[in-house]
């Protein structure tokens, strides 16, 4: 169903989201975020990486960055419909901004600790819970559903920019400069970020049906949950979701030791990892030009082909194999990332969006558990090993998910399903 002030949009400019006031601001804002995301997960694990040299904790740290998403991920939810996103968005950027620049001096004088590197860590997570969850609904009520193909398709080639140039500002940082160096510059784009906010229209409260003002967080949390058993579409896609980000995504801590092996330089292992950006973008823009029909077919698809993927990228034995195969995986990621947030979005009623996108952030939460299962398993056998067997795996339990949840398949553009 089209919201009121709809209108049936023809050409690809007319669905431009580019065109709307306030999302140009708002996209790079998220740009920036992801940027700095990214750079943190990069700096944090080369650092516990070089005083550690334990593939547990190398992998502990993508476990605690990423564990907000599975734990806070509904609460988040509740709160992006519940209260003024875009002033959540900018509370969480403002709040991590020193907390980064600490983190850097504390390095620079060599005075950084093992044991604050992850308690900072969960805080980045809490803001990850708050971007997947206030921002992104934020773009659905700027755009509306006319344009929100095009602007998801954006979104994800702005995270896939954040994942190249966050670790290839991590990488070549760290080398040239210094680990606290590059939390230094990290804490800069978050302030950019920030000030980018301001060009963006304030709406004076999220799209709340009336009666959910009455609602307490726990009748409202029990909302939230229950749109997984209700909604057959919705659950559908999310499995697919946590199939992806427990099996496919866990390998992203594991670079480090890929590229030890493979007696790679800290900036050459800055730039494998960032293929999974570029590998994104390509994937993400090819999805905002192409405007498939079978959406749901191609998130599907995407996830299927990035975790083939990931078998060459394990086993490969140079700097410039790893990078091609990793490149590859992540155009299935980019496939997969561009259709992941307009599906969720657009398979709910309106005044249950940023909830959705709650359950969408558990389920991506399936990440931490997935990384740490991989750290224990490199632990034992190796990285590479390992990677290849949760591909394998993952690439198994898709298959079997499908047998029963074949309900993603079928879905289409959101035009053509609201």
């Amino acid at each position: 169903m089209l919201e009121p002030n709809a209108t049936k949009l023809g050409s690809r400019r007319d669905r431009s989201a580019l065109a709307v006031r306030g999302f140009v601001p708002l996209l790079f804002a998220g740009m920036c975020w992801h940027w700095a995301r990214w750079g943190i997960a990069f700096l944090s694990a080369f650092w516990v990486n070089d005083v550690t040299d334990s593939p547990r904790m190398v992998q502990l740290t993508g476990t605690t960055m990423w564990a907000p998403l599975l734990l806070g991920g509904a609460i988040g939810g509740v709160m992006a419909d519940r209260f003024d996103r875009l002033r959540t968005v900018r509370l969480q950027l403002a709040l991590l901004v020193p907390v980064v620049v600490v983190v850097g001096v504390l390095e620079l004088k060599d005075s950084l600790q093992l044991w604050v590197i992850y308690p900072f860590l969960l805080l980045a997570g809490v803001g990850w819970v708050g971007d997947m969850t206030s921002r992104r609904a934020l773009v659905f009520e700027l755009v509306g559903n006319q344009r929100l193909d095009n602007a998801m398709a954006y979104e994800s080639f702005a995270l896939a920019t954040g994942v190249a140039v966050g670790n290839l500002i991590g990488g070549s940082v760290a080398q040239s400069f210094g680990v606290g160096e590059g939390f230094l510059v990290v804490a800069g784009l978050l302030l950019i970020g920030l000030m980018a906010l301001n060009w963006v229209p304030h709406n004076k409260a999220p799209q709340t049906a009336p009666h959910q003002n009455a609602l307490s967080v726990v009748d409202e949390l029990r909302a939230c949950l229950s749109l997984f058993r209700t909604n057959e579409g919705l659950r559908s896609i999310l499995g697919i979701t946590f199939i992806a980000n427990f099996f496919l995504f866990a390998y992203f801590p594991a670079v480090q030791r890929i590229g030890d092996r493979i007696g790679a330089s800290p900036s050459q292992i800055g730039l494998i990892a960032a293929m999974t950006g570029f590998g994104m973008m390509v994937g993400s823009l090819a999805i905002g030009l192409w405007e498939p029909k079978r959406r749901g077919l191609v998130y599907v698809g995407g996830v299927a082909f990035g975790m083939t993927m990931l078998i060459p990228f394990a086993t490969s034995a140079s700097v410039s194999t790893a990078a091609i195969a990793l490149f590859l995986a992540t155009m299935g990621s980019g496939f997969f990332a561009a259709t992941q947030s307009t599906l969720v979005l657009t398979t709910v009623d309106i005044n249950m969006r940023g909830r959705a996108m709650g359950l969408l952030s558990m389920a991506i939460g399936a990440l931490p558990v997935g990384t740490f299962l991989l750290g224990e398993i490199a632990e034992r056998v190796g990285a590479s090993r390992a990677v290849v067997f949760m591909a394998s795996t993952g690439l198994v339990s898709l298959c079997l998910w499908l047998l029963g949840h074949r309900e993603v398949l079928a879905m289409g553009r959101s035009a053509d399903i609201n």
